[in-house]
């Protein structure tokens, strides 16, 4: 693949290959997000970095207590859907212990309506976006930071994503919405991109990457990128 970044995240100590991590990609739900596209992007990006892969496309597979401990990185690719109690406790139970948590668009933030749980442990919500594609910047908070480092402002066409969000999150990159009533009332500032603590589990979430092609933008692709390798424990 073609990169426009070349700020990385060595595993390596001495030219002695590391023991691989253990990725988990979870693809499934609304079909109008591309899971399997979306998984397979993910997914070859975790193996070029050392992980061992599973794709599931069941959430059953969070009900599997010494899978679960075993796995350092969970990577939802599942827009809207419902959670068991059984499956949203093992799952929170493994990120506090923990094992990262990594996603992007709705496949992580437009997930489990109905389960704020989860939603407080992933640090924010979807719940409106403009009807048509908009043109938008976005911008970086933080330009030193490293899972942002080098990663210039830029512009996109998309769904712009209007969430209700942690205030605690670590925010790494913002929109801005104008006024547009009833729904956003006055101008606002707007997380797209941050990073956040769940006990012991890191969370890395970004609102962009609505199809495959916008997952492959050069600063899309790098960031989420950099946030699951960081998310990993």
């Amino acid at each position: 693949m073609k990169r426009a970044f070349t700020l990385r995240f060595s595993h390596k100590t001495n030219d002695i290959e590391p023991e691989k991590k253990k990725a988990l990609i979870v693809q499934g739900g609304w079909e109008g997000h591309f899971p399997k596209e979306i998984s397979g992007i993910l997914a070859g990006i975790l193996r070029e970095e050392n992980f061992d892969v599973e794709i599931s496309d069941t959430l059953d597979v969070f009900l599997d207590r010494e899978k679960m401990k075993q796995v350092d990185l969970i990577v939802p690719v599942w827009t809207l859907g419902t959670l068991t109690e059984k499956q949203l406790n093992s799952l929170l139970s493994a990120v506090e212990s923990g094992t990262g948590v990594a996603g992007l668009h709705g496949g992580l933030v437009d997930a489990f309506h109905g389960e704020i749980r989860y939603q407080l442990m992933i640090g924010g919500q979807f719940v409106w976006h403009p009807k048509e594609n908009v043109t938008y910047r976005v911008h970086i908070t933080d330009p030193n930071h490293p899972l942002v480092k080098g990663i210039p402002d830029f512009t996109v066409t998309s769904e712009q994503y209007y969430m209700l969000v942690d205030p605690a999150n670590e925010v790494l990159a913002t929109t801005y919405f104008e006024k547009s009533p009833p729904e956003v009332w006055r101008p606002v500032v707007m997380p797209t991109v941050w990073i956040k603590q769940y006990g012991k589990g890191r969370v890395y979430a970004n609102a962009l990457g609505h199809s495959p092609k916008e997952v492959m933008i050069p600063q899309i692709f790098e960031m989420i990128r950099r946030g699951m390798i960081w998310a990993a424990k």
